[in-house]
């Protein structure tokens, strides 16, 4: 039976999540040169188009079909055969568009790994195989049924699914495809920090609609979801503003990477931990993050705009701290603090599984594309920037 009140809330919560994608598009923007721009958002317009495609053709199937030896989902789905109307409390297309959104978005994060040197062709071959042999595998074993889900491990919103398969894809694809030109001996600052601002602002807006629309009804846990988001974000900008205050002067790119270091943390964890619960997982996420996105810099890793930093090690802190901070009387399962140890365990399992099969996977899917087509544009396209020479277009200033 469809409850028309939940219906009106996810169908808010799904329009607010798509809104992340030009979030992440705006964000990448304005940390790359003014050159590759265009090039990013286009990237992530990109990503949303072919993944709503993917989705409805066969990925929601690959990912909620029947599910085959916990791996993968069946084929029943495709074309949206037998998604209609009706559900359970929401209509079966009202749930499929609002993971549609889920997966589009991810694919989005990715783009961190290859910024302002990649071909456009490759993008989207490897955009259409990632989906299918990364994202939609995983989001079958936490969400539809598979092996992760029948073991017991616990992603309220996509701790494993979306954060921990982005950043380390990411970083499997920018050791694919190698630095940048010039990466190391020339200055590569940000082009425009108040778009940065700006596109963080929207993707700590949407994750209202992510992390609350994941308990898929407007009730009590949807708020403490809601709240919990919000509780996350703050305390991990003000733990990475700290941080970075001790180190020199607090930037407001680095404020701004706190609260997403926060947001990611809490994704997996806001429908089963308490709101105050938020405060250490959000505070410690951005220290470690933070961390993180020092021993990028340190070891001369070019995962050029810190997907793997942020979403990668922000979602496996997030997955553990849910098995460490896990209250029954919000989700219905105890962590470690409540005296469930074993929780803990199996978050950590789940977590190893995902990072080993996201990076090796997206790592074999990178140099496939690169051997047959190559992923990287020229150097003559690198140096002019991506704007002008995949897309004809430039910012006007």
């Amino acid at each position: 039976m469809i409850d028309t009140g939940a219906t009106a809330f996810i169908l808010i919560c799904t329009a607010m999540v798509m809104l992340m994608t030009p979030g992440v598009g705006l964000f990448y923007g304005g940390l790359v040169r003014r050159k590759n721009f265009i090039s990013m958002l286009a990237l992530a317009f990109i990503a949303f188009a072919l993944v709503s495609i993917q989705w409805v053709v066969f990925g929601y199937s690959l990912a909620f079909g029947t599910d085959i030896n916990g791996l993968i989902g069946g084929l029943e789905y495709a074309f949206l055969e037998g998604v209609g109307m009706e559900g359970d409390g929401i209509p079966d297309l009202l749930f499929m568009a609002f993971q549609m959104v889920f997966a589009g978005l991810t694919l989005a994060i990715v783009t961190s790994g290859v910024a302002e040197r990649i071909k456009i062709s490759s993008f989207v071959v490897f955009g259409l195989l990632w989906t299918t042999l990364v994202y939609d595998p995983l989001a079958h074993w936490a969400w539809g049924g598979g092996w992760a889900a029948q073991f017991g491990a616990l992603d309220f919103a996509g701790g494993t699914v979306v954060h921990i398969s982005s950043g380390f894809s990411a970083l499997a694809l920018a050791l694919v495809i190698g630095k940048r030109l010039g990466f190391g001996s020339h200055g590569m600052e940000p082009n425009n920090i108040p778009m940065v601002l700006l596109g963080g602002a929207l993707l700590w807006f949407g994750w209202f609609g992510f992390n609350a629309g994941s308990a898929l009804t407007a009730d009590g846990l949807a708020a403490n979801a809601f709240v919990a988001t919000n509780i996350a974000a703050a305390a991990g900008a003000l733990a990475w503003l700290c941080a970075a205050w001790i180190r020199g002067r607090p930037g407001s790119v680095g404020i701004i990477s706190g609260a997403i270091a926060g947001l990611v943390a809490i994704t997996p964890a806001a429908g089963f931990v308490t709101p105050m619960a938020a405060i250490p997982i959000g505070a410690a996420a951005g220290l470690v993050c933070y961390g993180a996105l020092l021993f990028r810099v340190h070891r001369g890793l070019d995962e050029s705009l810190d997907a793997w930093a942020i979403h990668g090690m922000g979602g496996i802190f997030g997955a553990l701290a849910t098995g460490v901070f896990a209250a029954a009387a919000i989700g219905g399962v105890d962590g470690l603090l409540y005296g469930n140890p074993g929780q803990f365990l199996i978050q950590l399992a789940d977590v190893a599984v995902v990072v080993a099969y996201s990076f090796g996977a997206t790592y074999v899917i990178a140099k496939i594309i690169d051997a047959v087509m190559g992923l990287r544009v020229t150097e003559e396209e690198e140096y002019v920037g991506l704007d002008i020479a995949q897309h004809g277009e430039s910012v006007r200033v």
